[in-house]
């Protein structure tokens, strides 16, 4: 309902293991493998607004044969315009002949996108160009098949500058300084070097050049080259790579903050970053689906063999807790059951905002995908709702049956305020005009509210900027005549930037942020902003003991006097309504969400020292006006 949070990229990898003729035979399609990769990819689109990619490596092919394919697209439709673009090819290489397109090894032979290994990637870019140069997956290119790299991923590394300084220290000379590159380059670096060490190996052993090229093949040491890559790697990141003779890696970080899960049986190894789209492509039960561990890599070798091995020692695992809260889909079991939870976590603070007076108050939520966090609340209050009417009940001296009966009928007023007008698209950019647009985004159900007289809460995933709110959101709400607005965020206040992967990046724009600057400015502490802009910019000076100084901000205020400011600053000119806007505590979140415990854009405890050094360089940013990404 507030401005909207940018999600994370998606992966998804297919690697068909039986030959392609099986699939033909059992399933009565040549085109098994990238079907299934289109399922994959489009149940995950949610992951992907800016753009698609897709890579397919064909196993065994002689030389003078083509056997890496890419295709990527910045189309408004990617991942349509990717599929149909290989269709096309498909037509046209067979010339339209239903028989030729029905012979996978004919395919295989003659046209692109027909061999065994599929990696697909949906780009939702966090910062900066949405060019097609920007979209994964990315191809470093050799004539030796083993030193082909094709690489796509969901990650942000906060440690760019290092590892771009590291490249050129090993004499590289790389053309742009982003992580994309620099991960690349770096995992190009040794598996180059890995080549070379068993080339010279089979080499002093008298083999000759085509022989030594089948022994790389064979013993390339995946381990090894992720091992020496990701040694320095800061950041949450789910990368997965293919190498031109088949090998493949999905490697994860340390802390498990980036998602990445996997499936296999003698037919298919597959892995995307959600689970029910794994479920939901092949028919499975949760069970079947394992996570990536933290600090590993899935790998799978040309000949089909499949492992888990360790790249990185474990650290405590903190997964991405927004996952849960929004970027994922709802249909995962355990994330539709932790959103549940967290609306019902935050019922104690709805009812105290509205002082227990169900009567006069209606529920209902923005956006869309707040409507489980909903149902949530929703079973909290009718826990208590019951609870009130058995104690009415016993109260009753002499009570008819009717009278029973009036108090058990008693609902929950629960209405749909608001529907989104999916038509309108805000395509003006200059402010005045765009803010009258914006206004009109949502339609709102009139007759759903008693004017002057009902409360109306409104649950919503998260508050970031609350421009939204404050520019449309509320006005329109307003128009129902409640007594008050209530806006209720399942998610705790998020005060501090995101430098894994999240498109939240500075600390000016976040209300809560604001609001604490308010808090200090209205309490005279303002030397407090200059000490920890002190703090921060010696901070950035050094590379060892970094502690996030940011969080000194907060500590005079509680939550709740953090919240109260929230609302004043959101609360728009000529508003009648009253406002109070109430979120999650943390407590709340851990309880609902207790296997993805990443927070730290919450309560600023960051994983990696990477994100300490961030959250720093962002505060030097904010106090010297810069409006720049702190990594």
């Amino acid at each position: 309902m507030s401005d909207q949070i940018k999600h994370e990229c998606g992966i998804a990898l297919v690697r068909l293991l039986k030959p392609l003729d099986y699939y033909k035979e059992k399933y009565g399609t040549s085109f098994y493998g990238l079907n299934k990769m289109y399922l994959l990819m489009e149940k995950q689109h949610n992951r992907g607004q800016d753009g698609a990619g897709l890579a397919n490596i064909k196993l065994d092919v002689q030389p003078g044969k083509r056997y890496i394919s890419r295709f990527r697209s910045i189309d408004s439709k990617p991942l349509q315009d990717i599929f149909g673009h290989i269709h096309g090819r498909f037509n046209e290489v067979a010339g339209g002949d239903r028989q030729l397109l029905d012979d996978p090894q004919w395919l295989k032979d003659n046209a692109p996108f027909s061999g065994e290994v599929f990696l697909g990637h949906l780009r939702y870019g966090t910062y900066g160009e949405n060019s097609i140069e920007a979209c994964h997956p990315f191809l470093r290119q050799s004539n030796w098949m083993t030193r082909n790299l094709v690489l796509a991923g969901n990650f942000n590394m906060t440690n760019v500058d290092e590892q771009f300084d590291l490249l050129i220290r090993l004499g590289q000379h790389p053309k742009k300084k982003a992580d994309t590159v620099t991960v690349l380059e770096k995992i190009g670096h040794f598996l180059d070097e890995e080549n070379e060490a068993i080339f010279q190996k089979f080499k002093r052993l008298g083999y000759s050049n085509p022989e030594i090229t089948q022994r790389v093949a064979k013993e390339l040491d995946v381990r090894n080259i992720l091992t020496r890559s990701a040694e320095d790697f800061d950041g949450g990141y789910t990368m997965c790579g293919l190498f031109g003779h088949g090998d493949l890696f999905v490697l994860r970080d340390p802390n498990g903050i980036r998602p990445a899960f996997w499936y296999a049986d003698d037919e298919v190894v597959v892995a995307a970053s959600e689970r029910p789209v794994i479920q939901t492509a092949f028919n499975l039960v949760a069970e079947q689906v394992k996570e990536i561990d933290p600090g590993h890599a899935l790998i799978v070798k040309s000949d089909g063999t499949i492992s888990m091995d360790m790249i990185r020692k474990p650290q405590e695992k903190l997964s991405c807790s927004f996952e849960r809260i929004y970027f994922s889909r709802g249909s995962d079991r355990d994330i539709y059951r932790e959103r549940l939870e967290l609306g019902r976590s935050v019922v104690p603070g709805i009812l105290n905002t509205i002082d227990h007076d169900l009567d006069n108050s209606v529920f209902s939520f923005i956006p869309n995908t707040a409507e489980v966090s909903f149902y949530g609340m929703l079973k909290g209050l009718e826990e208590y709702h019951n609870e009130v009417k058995i104690n009415r009940i016993k109260a009753l001296e002499g009570g008819s049956e009717e009278d029973i009966r009036k108090i058990l009928n008693e609902r929950i007023r629960m209405e749909k305020v608001a529907i989104k007008d999916a038509k309108l698209r805000t395509f003006i950019t200059q402010d005045s005009e765009r803010n009258d647009l914006v206004a009109h985004v949502y339609d709102i159900t009139y007759g759903t509210l008693r004017p002057g007289k009902d409360n109306l809460v409104v649950i919503d995933d998260s508050i970031v900027r609350g421009t939204t709110l404050k520019q449309s959101i509320l006005r329109i709400l307003d128009r129902l005549g409640p007594k008050k607005i209530v806006i209720v965020s399942s998610a705790p206040q998020i005060r501090y930037p995101d430098c894994y992967g999240i498109d939240m990046s500075l600390l000016q724009d976040f209300v809560a942020f604001q609001a604490a600057i308010a808090l200090l400015k209205d309490h005279g502490k303002e030397n407090l902003i200059k000490e920890v802009y002190e703090l921060c910019k010696e901070s950035a000076q050094s590379s060892t003991g970094m502690v996030n100084h940011v969080q000194k901000i907060y500590e005079p205020f509680s939550e709740d006097e953090i919240s109260a400011k929230i609302s004043e600053i959101l609360w728009p000119e000529g508003l009648k309504a009253d406002l109070q806007i109430i979120y999650q505590t943390l407590d709340g979140l851990h309880a609902a969400c207790p296997d993805h415990r990443g927070d730290w854009y919450f309560s600023g405890n960051y994983p990696t020292k990477g994100g300490n050094r961030v959250v720093n360089r962002a505060f030097v940013n904010y106090y010297e006006g810069r409006r720049v990404r702190a990594y």
